[in-house]
């Protein structure tokens, strides 16, 4: 196996601000934006060295990020920290909301139509590019495009009818208020 080109810190001078707005795209907190881009670079400079193919670099690259904001998010919604361990004196309440909140988002994901559901599901939630949908659903990549955001424009209306949600400057969700129906919390099956 051949010596990688590149060496990590050339890599952070022509990637980080491409990789800082990728990430700060599906990330609003600027801070957590920044542990993930540091991490995404340490995951870079430990494995550089099982990259195969070179001009693939770019891609394997977004795919670490990719991974990373993943695992930024499931352990953001998955942590049982012990209540010593919380930080902020509302972390609590914000957690309390976003796990509420995303048990009636993947509701409403379910109500998709199954193309769109699917398109949404590998790109939003398994990480995959748009590129990579396409491939796997055998259509263009303009057509990988147009699904996943028409898929995000159904779940945005389905969003706004069902429910108020108030952001922090950020995109934040702070909270939310149901608008005459349930659609906004986990349905209650026994």
């Amino acid at each position: 196996m051949s010596r990688p080109r590149h060496t990590t810190e050339e890599l952070f001078k022509s990637l980080s601000s491409r990789l800082k707005l990728f990430i700060l795209q599906r990330v609003s907190d600027q801070s957590a934006a920044d542990d993930i881009l540091q991490n995404v670079f340490l995951k870079i400079h430990s494995r550089v060295d099982t990259l195969r193919d070179e001009t693939k670099l770019e891609s394997w690259i977004f795919q670490i990020a990719r991974h990373a904001i993943a695992d930024h998010y499931r352990s953001r919604f998955s942590s049982h920290e012990s209540p010593e361990a919380k930080e902020p004196a509302e972390a609590p309440h914000e957690e309390n909301v976003m796990e509420k909140f995303s048990a009636g988002v993947r509701d409403m994901i379910d109500q998709l139509p199954d193309h769109y559901r699917e398109a949404l599901l590998l790109t939003e939630f398994e990480g995959l590019s748009q590129q990579e949908l396409a491939d796997r659903l055998g259509l263009s990549l303009s057509g990988a495009k147009s699904r996943v955001q028409r898929a995000r424009q159904l779940l945005k209306d389905l969003l706004m009818q069902c429910c108020h949600i108030e952001f922090d400057r950020y995109g934040t969700i702070l909270d939310y208020h149901p608008r005459d129906c349930s659609c906004c919390t986990p349905s209650q099956q026994a």
